[in-house]
């Protein structure tokens, strides 16, 4: 991993930041791709009366227990519910939140840890112990093999856990209208993922309008910012 805490420029830095972490992020992404293909099949198949090969009930298996959802009898009334949580997440809005919370690579968790979302933990010994946390608090700091792991892990807790019911409601609502998913748009479903609140999103919609250029790629006239 780059250390980028050592590159002074900061137009060079948010181009290295941001070309290191796509290409997991878009592979990830084609994972989740894969998976929600796999249950719209699935639910043609029951459409269609067909049952399931031991496989595709193995794979199910491994779905399910992945985005956090107990399914006895696989039915559509059952899978449907599975599309608002296996879908992607914009490009843009994880290498946004990524500079955001890892402070552009150089935070401690991340040289440390490879914690680029700020990802707690709460059993002890289970990841860095953060230097100003108060008496009474027990949280870790996750620690991850490599980058992968960590956007791997932070996709997951966006599309299961119940602080962003929101962010995929606003997701699922604009898929029903054929809307494309924007990061300007899903950052309003990010609320509750720091204390700051709507202060919070507010950062993260400043950041994707002074750094649009770097993150489509275009580099012509950009405006430098310590955002």
């Amino acid at each position: 991993m780059p250390d980028f805490s050592t590159i002074d420029d900061i137009t060079t830095k948010k181009q290295t930041f941001f070309q290191y972490l796509r290409p997991a992020i878009e592979a990830q992404n084609q994972i989740i791709i894969h998976e929600r293909q796999f249950i719209l099949l699935l639910l043609n198949q029951i459409d269609n009366g067909l049952g399931f090969s031991k496989d595709d009930e193995q794979k199910l298996q491994f779905i399910t227990e992945k985005y956090q959802i107990d399914i006895d009898t696989f039915t559509r009334a059952t899978l449907a519910p599975l599309l608002k949580r296996i879908d992607t997440i914009p490009v843009d809005l994880v290498l946004i939140q990524a500079a955001n919370e890892s402070g552009w690579g150089s935070s401690r968790f991340t040289k440390e840890g490879y914690n680029f979302f700020g990802q707690w933990c709460f059993t002890q010994g289970c990841g860095l112990v953060p230097s100003k946390r108060d008496n009474d608090k027990h949280h870790e700091v996750a620690v991850f093999k490599s980058p992968k792991d960590s956007i791997k892990a932070y996709m997951v807790n966006l599309n299961t856990h119940p602080a962003y019911r929101l962010f995929r409601a606003i997701r699922a609502d604009l898929r029903a209208q054929k809307i494309k998913p924007t990061a300007e748009k899903l950052a309003f479903g990010l609320i509750n993922y720091s204390e700051r609140k709507e202060a919070y999103i507010d950062e993260l919609l400043e950041m994707l309008k002074h750094n649009q250029s770097l993150l489509t790629g275009n580099t012509d006239n950009v405006e430098l910012s310590a955002t």
